[in-house]
């Protein structure tokens, strides 16, 4: 497990560089989205890959990877705004959105480390298009707790679900690097 450690922190720091690369061209614009558009924005990403995984034919030059951070830095943004609550106009500066995202990861990252003994890293067996799945099947259940204004039965809450599309996505990129690398082996 110290090895999924270790990849989760390379795939997280590869997303945080992004960012806050992106906090300093944009400021905390993202803090005025309500958590329905957060969420459709990660759908709209989840289903590109899964086109990207179907289709034959691919347009446009960005892949699985791009969409795979975009999943993780948008899901982080909806944790921050189910803590923080949405604002009207962008509130937090570089230093405070950072603290925030590194907040989120901490708890995200222990929540994986829980289930990831538990399961046995069973992830590891799986493949990419199932882990995309399983986000998409994660988003369906967050619209429809949110069209249920947040009202669940014996279901857990929105975080959760981000929580485990965070982590899911986290381990698409740890197995696509790990292919990639494979494949790279097997030509030489």
């Amino acid at each position: 497990m110290v090895d999924t450690s270790e990849q989760y922190n390379e795939v997280i720091e590869t997303c945080r560089t992004l960012f806050i690369n992106k906090m300093k061209d944009y400021g905390s614009a993202w803090r005025i989205l309500r958590l329905p558009s957060l969420t459709d924005q990660i759908f709209i990403k989840a289903q590109r890959i899964r086109g990207l995984q179907q289709n034959v034919e691919q347009k446009v030059e960005e892949g699985q990877e791009s969409e795979f951070i975009g999943i993780i830095n948008y899901s982080i943004m909806a944790l921050v705004q189910i803590e923080k609550g949405v604002v009207e106009q962008p509130d937090l500066s570089l230093e405070e959105a950072t603290q925030c995202y590194d907040e989120q990861v901490a708890v995200t990252k222990q929540l994986m480390l829980d289930k990831n003994h538990d399961y046995g890293e069973a992830w590891r067996d799986m493949r990419v298009s199932s882990l995309t799945d399983l986000i998409l099947q994660k988003l369906l259940r967050v619209k429809q707790i949110e069209d249920n204004q947040g009202q669940t039965l014996v279901s857990e809450g929105i975080d959760a679900n981000y929580q485990d599309m965070i982590n899911y996505a986290v381990f698409a990129l740890i197995l696509i690097a790990q292919n990639s690398a494979s494949a790279k082996i097997s030509k030489s």
